[in-house]
């Protein structure tokens, strides 16, 4: 089941402690929350235009709530419907929708496969994609290690490991930390887009 948390919109940290640069460090955790509460709150009733939404939230639409909406558009949680509103994807369109990762760069190195220069940063942002979108850690390895085979990307060598899954074993410790994936993603991308 997928997850909904609530990151700081700027920095993705889920706990007080931002990243250096954060453009929200010292705000209120509970400030946050509600700017994600307020817009999710707002569009589990229905799809709503943007300047509907803004209209619709509870008290004054801040930069906060701007940088929230923003953020669950980039991850793909608020999508435009046909008519251009906004609209909340329940867990399961979610799940459905960013299970094959649609988004550059990571697009590239699931439709492509890696290389051997990119291994390491590719398998990093495949698994990294999966538990971001709420997958379970055996959804994860079944899913990425199909992955190693059907892209070619375990036929073009340059693995220590004698298997898929012992390769993807080697890397749980990717899922359980949470790590990011777009950096590995963007790095794995410029090598395949030079090799293959």
């Amino acid at each position: 089941m997928p997850r909904f948390d609530y990151p700081c919109p700027d920095c993705r940290t889920t706990s007080s402690l931002h990243g250096p640069d954060c453009g929200f460090e010292g705000e209120s955790w509970s400030d946050i929350e509600k700017a994600y509460t307020d817009i999710v709150a707002v569009l589990s009733g229905d799809s709503l235009p943007d300047d509907a939404l803004r209209n619709a939230v509870h008290g004054r639409w801040s930069n906060l709530h701007q940088a929230a909406l923003d953020r669950l558009q980039r991850e793909q949680r608020v999508m435009e419907d046909e008519q251009g509103d906004l609209e909340l994807l329940t867990a399961e369109e979610y799940k459905e929708h960013v299970t094959d990762p649609n988004v550059e760069p990571i697009k590239t190195v699931a439709r492509k496969g890696s290389v051997p220069g990119a291994h390491d940063n590719a398998v990093f942002a495949m698994i990294a994609w999966y538990e971001m979108v709420g997958l379970s850690w055996d959804e994860t390895r079944e899913r990425v290690v199909d992955w190693l085979r059907d892209t070619g990307t375990w036929t073009r060598g340059g693995f220590e490991e004698s298997s898929p899954e012992e390769l993807v074993n080697k890397k749980r410790h990717v899922y359980e930390s949470g790590y990011g994936w777009k950096e590995k993603a963007e790095a794995a991308k410029a090598v395949i887009d030079r090799s293959l």
